[in-house]
């Protein structure tokens, strides 16, 4: 008898399960012979330690995405969280095999980057639909609000007037990384074929450097603005108080601040 829609609700998570022990009781023994054919050095080592926590971060991730899709009551927002979420499996299996065979690194490194920038892509309209569900006259409610000035250190700049055009230059600012961040891979990536990347080292001769400065300054803006929504969510000008909450403020850059490093560290 077939299943229906309704049912599979029951038992994918039993299913994934299952195959998740069975795919540990294949790579385990393969990982454990893989060490003893090459030998126990240092960089062994740090790979199948490194396995460990993969192995321990995926299902856990996994689980919290099938979560959302066992309990998808609502689309609009659940739909970017899952995308958000598959960033760690990502993240996690790309440092581990980029560990072991560190030529191919800049390969797995291109699509994660570039999904990277999706998950930005994602998280800015995470916010908005949020937004728009919580408050369907959003331009109009920022349109009576008091004008707010820049986050430091951009406080000197002129202020973007409230309503439709802070959301349309947020928007922007968080959408050119989304452009960027592929476009600099795909050149690393060329430039890596061609010999002239030499990753790791600043020099005035080599592609590395030049990327590494325009994707900092392309990730300078994205942060600025991912705040501004994020306040706008969290506290802002459309809060009961109608006054920005700094230690919100604080909480919200912070946070955005420590998944930015630990970004940054994952991927050298």
């Amino acid at each position: 008898m077939p299943c229906s829609c309704g049912n599979w609700r029951r038992w994918i998570r039993p299913l994934v399960v299952v195959l998740y022990i069975s795919l540990l009781l294949v790579v385990l023994p393969l990982c454990i012979w893989e060490l003893q054919k090459t030998g126990v050095g240092i960089h062994n080592e740090a790979w199948f330690i490194a396995g460990i926590f993969v192995f321990m971060t995926v299902p856990i991730s996994l689980w919290g995405i099938l979560q959302h899709l066992v309990h998808y009551t609502q689309p609009e927002l659940q739909k970017p969280i899952i995308r958000i979420l598959w960033m760690v499996p990502i993240y996690s299996l790309d440092s581990w095999i980029a560990l072991k065979y560190p030529s191919i690194a800049i390969y797995v490194d291109t699509c994660r980057e570039c999904y990277e920038a999706y998950v930005i892509y994602n998280f800015m309209t995470f916010l908005l639909n949020y937004l728009e569900n919580q408050y369907p006259s959003l331009v109009s409610m920022l349109e009576s609000q008091e004008q707010q000035r820049h986050l430091p250190p951009l406080c000197c700049c002129p202020p973007w007037p409230m309503g439709e055009v802070l959301l349309l230059r947020c928007k922007l600012g968080v959408l050119q990384y989304t452009v960027v961040r592929p476009v600099t891979t795909v050149i690393a990536l060329i430039c890596q074929l061609c010999g002239v990347y030499d990753e790791g080292n600043f020099s005035s001769t080599n592609a590395w450097t030049y990327l590494v400065i325009f994707n900092n300054m392309s990730q300078l803006v994205t942060p600025l603005q991912a705040v501004f929504i994020a306040l706008l969510v969290k506290v802002g000008v459309i809060s009961e108080k109608r006054t920005w909450d700094w230690n919100s403020v604080e909480a919200v850059a912070t946070g955005l601040q420590v998944s930015r490093s630990v970004s940054s560290l994952m991927s050298t």
